[in-house]
């Protein structure tokens, strides 16, 4: 049984993997924000999940952009062994349409939160040399499309600060990896958070037409019922990157639809490993396996 704090378990990822894990006998720490208003029912329905008598589910009310929430519930808890950095938010629509502080608040959210948990929790794996954190991207993390500029920053700067978290963490113990989902039914692009200047986003019409245009084609995915898009496909690989032994886990891990980009991993990872092996970094790519003696 492994103790796993997972963020944004109000919709989605969160909330399905909150049942799952705890179904399969792990003890959950299922966090999100407003548990006594907005997201009441869903963490009421958390709370009453049943696991079967396998594991558990603690409900906690955390909002990732805020220090002293982060601080005040995560304050007594026990060390973790997994943190899946979950939450999210996205933003659509032509860059220069977003006012500054609608950018500083979707990086607020998709990097800085997983950073202010990651510190939280950090305490406590590095007092135990163990742990594992899993860190939502998206395929959005690894190439481009238009409209979506804001939000590629966001996953774009959190590709990179898990992967340096990944060199710096190995040696005490601690792993960490990416998950990066295609579109998945979990109402992403219904809660979609629009630019503020109405008058500049209409002179991108373009872009707005290749928003509408990549909806439906997605919308029309989640119809075939062969494609991978139940949040289920996600839990599944939770689970599976948190059996994997420490220093056998991939740094990246596609999920669903992934629009080619399985192809660009593949291709990047032998450079990434060549550029490792050029500082003498080998040792630091993910914890070190165990060795027993004969």
């Amino acid at each position: 049984m492994k103790k796993i704090f997972i963020t944004g378990c109000s919709t989605g990822f969160g909330f399905a993997a909150a049942q799952y894990l705890a179904g399969k006998g792990h003890e959950v720490y299922a966090s999100m924000r407003n548990i006594s208003g907005k997201n009441a029912q869903a963490a009421e329905a958390l709370r009453n999940f049943d696991t079967g008598g396998a594991g558990s589910i603690q409900v906690l009310d955390v909002d990732v952009t805020s220090d002293e929430s982060v601080e005040k519930a995560t304050e007594g808890l026990p060390a973790m062994d997994v943190l899946i950095n979950n939450a999210g938010l996205g933003y659509g629509g032509a860059i220069e349409a977003f006012t500054s502080k609608q950018c500083l608040d979707q990086l607020d959210v998709n990097i800085v939160g997983t950073l202010r948990m990651s510190k939280a929790l950090l305490p406590g794996m590095r007092k135990q040399n163990s742990g594992l954190i899993i860190q939502i991207s998206s395929i959005a993390g690894r190439g481009a499309f238009p409209g979506f500029g804001v939000y590629h920053a966001s996953k774009w700067g959190l590709e990179g600060l898990s992967e340096s978290m990944r060199y710096e963490l190995s040696p005490l113990g601690i792993d960490v990896v990416l998950v990066e989902p295609g579109p998945f039914e979990t109402n992403f692009f219904g809660n979609i958070e629009t630019p503020t200047d109405e008058e500049i986003a209409s002179a991108y019409q373009h872009v707005n037409g290749f928003l509408e245009g990549f909806e439906q084609n997605v919308k029309t995915a989640f119809e075939d019922a062969n494609a991978p898009t139940d949040p289920g496909v996600v839990s599944e690989i939770f689970e599976r990157l948190i059996e994997t032994p420490p220093g056998e886990r991939p740094l990246r891990t596609i999920a669903g639809l992934d629009f080619g980009f399985q192809h660009l991993n593949d291709a990047v990872e032998p450079f990434r490993k060549a550029s490792l092996a050029s500082m003498g970094l080998e040792e630091m790519d993910g914890p070190q396996k165990q060795t027993t003696d004969a």
